[in-house]
């Protein structure tokens, strides 16, 4: 996209990203699969062999376009009836010329899809082909974002894809399919809870193809592709997914599209880059009580295994991942080895979030004429300063940190005390009093929105940051603050003196080894362009910790302190080493399996 260009941020703001040719084709042909055959064995008759498609969200009209040319390839007599909304005039101006253009009758309809479905009766569709528009809760604003929420019965954080999904399973007639294009994010986060729940309890999945970091769109999303039934007979799901890879020893000649569609895994190269396609079924997160603990702990529910339609794990509250048997297995017996995970021993915190970063935060402090006072003045700690096992600061970035540290609470300091500090914050009292979501909650104007709890940055604690390609755990016992480009454990929730230290030093261990890596990817599996992967408070909340009390247990403890504190670098062989005992501490089982 070009930046300059007053349409393309028009289409960014709307949240407008045209579907590519090849893409559109690909979601179009998976849907059509799917589609009721007018008269077909096991299907309702249509009268008359006609099949009615909407677009709810049609743009310039790829998707309707394409679906024509596959259904007329694949349903050779079928009337295919096309309907078309969209907001955008000029899209759907564009949109008529080119169905003009090809010979292709669509009834086009301009106006906002979401108002115009109340008066659309139930059922009136076999087919919904949709890229809805990618518009976060952010950009709608609170009072949109609430009253759709209330309107189709959301919860939570919503983007404009969710209201689009909610209203599929009213408009589409019993065995009616949903072809859904978005972002891959409603798979793993919280945020996306309303969706999963959505595909779980008013529809069915049938095939679900995460297309990872491919870029195919030109927007900065990761693709999902989902095609899901409104039925009540539940089926495996078929799982794909496709990232970048590194290096591998053997690639298909296969085109992408097709490895996606094919039986085994397979590993291609598009566009000059190397992908692994792995196929598998959809773990959506039903559970079963086994061992004390649930089964869908890791999401182990595959849907459609055992009629599993998501209620058992309230309807979507679980990150969806892929299955397959030998990766199964081995969460299994992680799970048997496992004692307690990160979120059960202790809290994981998100670093400061200031909202003002220009005026609280900087690495020149001391060139200022008008400098606040020391005392005010923190280290800083940022994703550039965390490396496996040990802080590695480059800059003397500080910020200025208005609280008082001998607090649990949030309590700013009194300026009157630091009139150094009250003077520079005068100077920027225009950006900091304009933070009217600040002030308006009752706090003072110069405060910094998130400030965590003041008294424990004195304590020593576990940091790693936000995004990185593979975990960066680190101690930290300076005293500087977390900035929110990462998140933090201290010490002070993990128990006290030794005890504390020790299990700091396990999860760090766990955390920083192949196993940690290898269960994320499975369990989690957020993961963004060139490999980096969200080390975000549910994913690493989920991470599993072996009994510390074990032998095996202790002797990752001893090597993580001797990387940590006892000046031993952690080479190939160290590191092998880590990973052998991380697998054991979990069990034997797991340890043969590494």
């Amino acid at each position: 996209m070009n930046p300059g260009d007053p349409a393309a941020r028009d289409r960014k703001r709307h949240g407008r990203h045209y579907t590519p040719p090849a893409l559109a084709r690909f979601l179009a042909q998976r849907l059509v699969a799917h589609m009721p055959r007018p008269g077909g064995t096991g299907q309702a008759p249509h009268e008359g062999g006609v099949l009615r498609v909407l677009d709810p969200a049609c743009g310039d009209g790829e998707l309707l376009l394409a679906l024509h040319r596959v259904a007329g390839e694949v349903l050779p007599g079928v009337r295919v009836e096309l309907v078309g909304y969209d907001l955008d005039r000029a899209g759907v101006a564009m949109a008529r010329d080119r169905a003009e253009a090809a010979g292709v009758a669509v009834e086009w309809h301009i106006g906002d899809f979401l108002t115009a479905s109340a008066v659309i009766a139930d059922g009136s569709f076999d087919a919904i082909i949709t890229n809805p528009p990618y518009v976060r809760t952010q950009q709608l604003g609170g009072p949109t974002a609430q009253l759709l929420s209330k309107q189709f019965g959301l919860r939570g954080r919503i983007d404009l894809t969710h209201p689009f999904v909610a209203i599929a399973p009213r408009l589409l007639r019993p065995d009616g399919v949903l072809g859904l294009l978005c972002a891959n994010r409603f798979l793993t986060t919280k945020a996306g809870a309303n969706i999963r729940s959505l595909l779980l309890t008013e529809l069915s999945p049938v095939e679900l193809y995460d297309l990872g970091d491919t870029k195919l769109f030109e927007a900065a999303v990761l693709p999902a592709v989902t095609i899901a039934t409104r039925t009540s007979s539940r089926v495996v799901c078929r799982h794909v997914s496709a990232y970048e890879v590194d290096t591998i020893e053997t690639v298909s000649g296969t085109d992408l599209f097709e490895a996606l569609t094919a039986e085994g895994s397979h590993s291609v190269n598009h566009g000059g880059r190397i992908f692994a396609v792995e196929v598998g079924a959809l773990a959506t997160g039903d559970q079963t009580a086994t061992s004390g603990r649930t089964s869908g702990q890791w999401g182990d529910g595959v849907d459609g295994g055992t009629g599993a339609s998501g209620a058992g794990d309230g309807g979507g509250k679980r990150a969806w991942r892929m299955s397959r048997p030998g990766v199964d297995g081995w969460l299994g017996e992680v799970e048997a080895g496992t004692w307690r995970t990160f979120g059960e021993v202790g809290r994981i915190r998100v670093g400061i979030k200031t909202t003002a970063d220009r005026v609280f935060i900087s690495d020149r402090w001391a060139e200022l004429e008008l400098r606040p006072e020391g005392e005010l003045l923190f280290d800083l700690i940022t994703h550039h300063d965390v490396e496996p096992w040990r802080i590695s600061r480059e800059r003397d970035t500080r910020v200025l940190y208005p609280y008082d540290t001998s607090e649990p609470t949030r309590i700013p300091v009194d300026l009157r005390d630091f009139p150094r500090a009250a003077a520079y914050l005068e100077e920027n009292r225009e950006t900091l009093a304009g933070r009217k979501y600040l002030t308006g909650s009752g706090r003072e104007w110069f405060e910094i929105w998130v400030p965590q709890r003041p008294h424990l940055w004195r304590v020593p604690k576990v940091v790693f940051p936000d995004i990185s390609e593979r975990p960066r755990f680190a101690l930290d016992r300076s005293g500087a603050v977390v900035n929110g480009d990462c998140y933090w454990m201290s010490l002070a929730d993990l128990g006290v003196d030794g005890a504390a230290e020790r299990l700091a030093y396990l999860l760090m261990g766990v955390a920083n080894s192949a196993l940690g890596l290898r269960f994320y990817d499975a369990v989690c599996g957020n993961r963004l362009y060139s490999g980096r992967r969200r080390w975000i408070t549910q994913y690493v909340s989920r991470l599993p910790l072996p009994d510390p009390t074990t032998m095996r247990a202790g002797g990752v403890v001893e090597l993580v302190r001797e990387f940590v504190d006892g000046g031993r670098e952690p080479d190939a062989n160290s590191l092998r080493l880590l990973d052998e005992w991380v697998a054991a501490a979990f069990g034997p089982r797991v340890y043969e399996m590494r």
